[in-house]
């Protein structure tokens, strides 16, 4: 039995099998540092835009240079793809160590490129490759009121 958390070149392959079998592809990315709700309802609703959703997520460097704080990510990397493998909804984990998932996409090459609400669908990273292929790109609407960010204070908050 495969594992859904696997590399960038593995993954490759296996969607390539996956699209001759007249599947679409999904793809979206994220740091996933702490899940909560708005994380869960998400993924769902990206996999129910496609056969396979294919979740990348950035590695703890990654996250460092995106400027979320010193502290973060809270979770390694590792521990964040495990978690969002062990998700029914969730096909395929990969890590990506690029401050963007412009690289990974091309690679992949999805059929569906979907981010949060949060994000202009001409702000998204990878569109003019989805695009270019004749596949389109959606975002979904955010929980209002739940992030990381918003968790992170929070707990810090009931802890000073």
């Amino acid at each position: 039995m495969h594992t859904k958390v696997t590399t960038r070149q593995e993954l490759a392959s296996r969607l390539e099998e996956r699209r001759r079998q007249g599947q679409r592809i999904v793809f979206t990315n994220g740091c996933f540092d702490l899940m909560h709700i708005g994380h869960i309802r998400y993924l769902q609703a990206a996999r129910n835009l496609g056969d396979v959703l294919v979740v990348g997520v950035n590695s703890d460097e990654s996250v460092r240079a995106l400027n979320k704080g010193t502290d973060r990510p809270i979770v390694p990397d590792a521990q964040r793809a495990e978690v969002l493998a062990a998700l029914a909804c969730v096909d395929y984990v990969v890590t990506f160590s690029e401050p963007d998932p412009g690289a990974l996409i091309a690679t992949l090459q999805p059929d569906i490129l979907v981010k949060g609400g949060d994000w202009s669908v001409d702000r998204i990273v990878g569109r003019e490759t989805v695009e270019a292929r004749g596949g389109r790109v959606q975002t979904i609407p955010l929980v209002p009121g739940v992030s990381t960010t918003t968790l992170v204070q929070r707990i810090r908050s009931t802890t000073a």
